[in-house]
């Protein structure tokens, strides 16, 4: 089976060695994706629905760039700094996936990469 890989060129795939995403066969896997950009600047400091609007965006490029789409996620796992927030990401989430309703994971952890890392967000995805 081919393997294909994605690069989207943030710092943070060179600096830790991995692709946004890969795709085997059938299934996509994309890394878990922050709100940075390509110069590794945080979009939306300070706010998790703006900041979770743009990884879903991002995730749905990557996905598009591996002949992938929102339709084809299975399964998403959203990490937050605040399990206060929840409502914020759950609805940039259900804006997304509403029809889709892939399995999905919230947890809260203590940090992500940078303090103004407000969720990182890992989606799969099964191309029928």
């Amino acid at each position: 089976m081919e393997r294909q890989q994605l690069s989207t060129g943030t710092p943070w795939e060179a600096i830790a060695g991995y692709s946004r995403a890969v795709r085997v066969g059938a299934l996509v896997y994309v890394s878990g994706t922050t709100a940075s950009d390509a110069t590794g600047q945080i979009q939306h400091p300070g706010d998790l629905y703006g900041q979770s609007v743009y990884v879903f965006q991002k995730i749905e490029a990557a996905l598009n760039g591996l002949g992938a789409s929102l339709t084809d996620v299975v399964r998403t796992r959203v990490y937050i700094t605040n399990m206060n927030d929840w409502e914020q990401v759950t609805k940039a989430h259900s804006e997304f996936f509403d029809a889709i309703r892939p399995a999905n994971t919230l947890v809260e952890v203590s940090r992500l990469a940078t303090p103004d890392m407000l969720v990182e967000i890992e989606v799969d995805a099964h191309i029928l």
